[in-house]
């Protein structure tokens, strides 16, 4: 099916459910603030819940207590309902899962929710509609570019859409909607390595029981007791926390060189500074995080990259570990002494060699599900604008995984 004189332009107020809030903004000013939040309860959903690589994150909640959240039932979104960021990166939409664990959030100051009238439209389309990068320029053209980037609801409720019938756009979210499965699933099987991994690790190097360890017996240590031929040395001795190098953002080139600052990868450029496989340790910012890259990468001056004279992979595990300390109050900051002066326990090099053969096992598997991630992603990014404007033949699509 291609774009023909049947798909409407619609706005978004037109095509919210017909129910109280139904189309709504975050809560004003003092109405939610931090002192509002407890440990567990109603999660408030932010921007950090409105990643760019899935249609919504579960993780790194705040919370509000039920009577907090009845207080702001204007604010409340439930599963089903579309999210979008009203004031920071503007664009950000995100579609809460029906098979959420909570039955209903609040939304932060920074969102705005809508809860779609589904005789009317697909929620999933919408989302899909909202991501395509010509929606996205369009919000960003329609934004408040004074401060922080912002736009207000009267945008969003004025903003047109262009629909397909209800059936053709069904048929649209379920091909993209495939691609996310996918991804989603690869995603989870990759944090299941990872815990399979460091579980190896604690195994091993924090309980002693590694292949062979009753024929080993335990002597003192600066650390208590530890398996004999084992030693407990500086950090500094057997680790360089190696300094990255300023790039700016507007000084990337487009390539797929992963550019690391302290929260992750922040982008990419044309060329590498460092050979992969390696490990980078937050500087500034995120003080101390640590962060595995299996190829070559570009570590900014907000990191260190780490080199070695031991498994690299058992080294990565322990700085995870490592209490690091900030430099300066002013400047938070990695020092650099401290972290260097830090005990690290050092294996017999068997047993270390013997780790990172087992443990290359899972991060292949991890590699290879990335990759498959990677080209699933850039299938559905090519996708998304075409089959949203009408100029794919749904017919002639096939559905990711079939």
């Amino acid at each position: 099916m291609r774009a023909r004189s049947s798909w409407s332009a619609i706005r978004v107020s037109d095509l919210q459910a017909p129910r109280r809030y139904a189309l709504n903004g975050g809560p004003f000013g003092s109405k939610l603030v931090s002192n509002d939040y407890v440990p567990e309860g109603v999660p408030v959903i932010r921007g950090a819940n409105l990643p760019g690589h899935s249609r919504f994150s579960m993780n790194d909640f705040v919370f509000v207590s039920e009577s907090k959240a009845d207080e702001l039932l204007p604010n409340n979104a439930h599963p089903g309902d579309l999210v979008f960021t009203q004031r920071g990166t503007l664009g950000q939409v995100g579609l809460i899962p029906r098979t959420s664990p909570f039955s209903r959030f609040v939304i932060s100051q920074s969102q705005m929710k809508l809860t779609v009238d589904e005789k009317k439209a697909d929620a999933a389309f919408l989302y899909y509609y909202f991501r395509a990068p010509r929606t996205v320029q369009q919000i960003h053209n329609l934004g408040f570019s004074t401060g922080v980037p912002h736009i207000n609801l009267d945008i969003l409720r004025n903003f047109e859409v262009r629909l397909p019938p209800l059936h053709a756009q069904k048929q649209i979210r379920a091909i993209l909607s495939a691609y996310d499965d996918l991804i989603e699933n690869n995603t989870r099987r990759i944090k299941i390595l990872e815990k399979m991994a460091q579980a190896i690790y604690r195994e091993w190097f924090v309980h002693f029981r590694f292949p062979g360890h009753k024929k080993v017996k335990l002597v003192n240590s600066p650390l208590g007791p530890i398996p004999e031929r084992w030693s407990v040395r500086k950090l500094g001795e057997v680790v360089e926390l190696a300094y990255g190098k300023a790039l700016k953002a507007e000084n990337r080139r487009k390539g797929n060189v992963p550019v690391y600052g302290s929260s992750g990868i922040v982008g990419s450029h044309d060329e590498s500074l460092v050979s992969g496989p390696g490990v980078i340790v937050g500087r500034k910012g995120n003080v101390g995080t640590v962060h595995w890259c299996d190829g070559d990468f570009f570590p900014i001056d907000a990191v260190f990259y780490v080199q070695t004279n031991i498994s690299l992979r058992y080294t990565y595990y322990n700085l995870q570990t490592q209490n690091f300390i900030s430099g300066d109050a002013a400047v938070p900051g990695l020092s650099r002494t401290q972290a260097y002066s830090l005990p690290i326990l050092v294996p017999a090099e068997n047993v270390l060699t013997e780790f990172e053969a087992l443990v290359e096992s899972f991060f292949a598997a991890m590699r290879n599900l990335r990759e498959r991630n990677e080209n699933l992603r850039e299938t559905r990014d090519l996708l998304l604008p075409r089959l949203i404007s009408g100029e794919v033949d749904l017919s002639e699509v096939e559905v990711a995984g079939e």
